[in-house]
């Protein structure tokens, strides 16, 4: 092993996180990720079987079907706030309705595990809004001759109005 190829491998690695990093910011990624871990409990509890020494204890409920159901979608929207962000509106008010729906339907919302995960996943989901592309050094607005602009209004203080316009 040359000592040329260890920083042609760090070079790569580097490459990916950036471009990983890049990727999520153009998404709610947090969101996505939270939705799509609270699908699984929601989907996993309602069928497991918990066994303490010779005493089986079973979790399922009469609406298994439905804790499936609610899981499985669960995660589909997670998917959704990362593959398609232009529907993370409709992804996240939906995981916070099925989020509600699971704590009637499975075992308190998988013992308020699953329902606090999708609850706040979709919250993320629909408060998150694409960030504004950095500008560069050349692209600073221009300032007015008469002196620097109002910090609140934009407005040069020099134009008398400061911002502020009369209604009538």
């Amino acid at each position: 092993m040359s000592a040329d190829t260890r920083p042609r491998l760090n070079a790569s690695i580097g490459r990916k996180r950036i471009s990983f990093r890049e990727w999520r910011g153009q998404r709610p990624f947090w969101g996505g990720v939270l939705t799509l871990l609270a699908g699984f409990p929601i989907m996993y509890i309602p069928y497991a079987n918990l066994t303490i020494g010779s005493l089986t204890v079973r979790m399922a409920t009469t609406a298994g079907a439905g804790s499936l159901i609610i899981g499985v979608l669960l995660v589909v929207l997670g998917l959704t706030m990362w593959f398609q962000p232009a529907s993370r509106v409709f992804a996240g008010v939906a995981a916070i309705l099925l989020s509600l729906v699971s704590l009637v339907v499975s075992n308190f919302g998988a013992f308020l595990v699953g329902f606090l995960l999708g609850l706040i996943g979709g919250a993320l989901g629909v408060s998150w809004a694409p960030g504004k592309p950095r500008a560069s050094k050349g692209d600073e607005p221009a300032r007015s001759a008469g002196g620097t602009p109002d910090h609140l209004s934009g407005a040069s203080p020099v134009d008398g109005a400061n911002g502020r316009h009369s209604a009538g």
